[in-house]
């Protein structure tokens, strides 16, 4: 299930510990961040991308024509991948993107963090949930120890999406993400 804390900068003991979908969006909108829902739909365990991105394909087509995005792909992280603990290292610190970093969820879950205003909005994103992280926005991500998760991901460019990392060790001081999910 969804779920979005939020933390001083300097704390450990949440301002807010919420997993109502609608109190999320409102909490993240008022920052400018994008925070959905979408139906689930049925998924064959090996769907290849094609056949994801066709599940999805309304939703797709209305998030290209709103935002500008001009490309879309697939990712799948299982236990067994054998660069998953490189690859989940690798976003662990905090960085931002020259463009929005958009992701919708179609199973699993990951924990997308937040660092704005002197506060640190921990997202954990399970199946169903959009994200959409403006450029520019300071954040870090865990997909955990056991990642499993197939997200959709689009891009304005797919090129420049680059991590710049803040050199900031804030993300250090927060919990990881401990997968709910067995």
């Amino acid at each position: 299930m969804s779920r979005l804390r939020i933390f001083l900068e300097t704390g450990t003991t949440p301002l807010l510990d919420t997993q109502d979908p609608v109190t999320i969006a409102e909490e993240l909108a008022i920052r400018g961040v994008r925070f959905e829902r979408w139906p689930s739909r049925a998924i064959a365990a090996d769907a290849d991308q094609a056949g994801v991105l066709a599940a999805f394909a309304p939703e797709v087509q209305r998030l290209k024509g709103e935002q500008g995005y001009r490309s879309v792909d697939v990712i799948r992280m299982l236990p067994d991948h054998p660069e998953k603990d490189a690859l989940r290292a690798k976003f662990l610190s905090e960085h931002r993107h020259a463009e929005d970093e958009v992701r919708f969820f179609v199973e699993g879950e990951g924990l997308f963090t937040l660092h704005l205003n002197n506060r640190v909005y921990a997202v954990l994103c399970t199946e169903g949930d959009l994200i959409s992280v403006p450029a520019g926005t300071p954040h870090w991500f865990d997909m955990g120890p056991s990642p499993r998760f197939t997200a959709i991901r689009l891009f304005t460019n797919p090129d420049g999406w680059i991590a710049q990392f803040t050199g900031d060790a804030i993300a250090d001081r927060f919990p990881r993400h401990e997968p709910i999910a067995a």
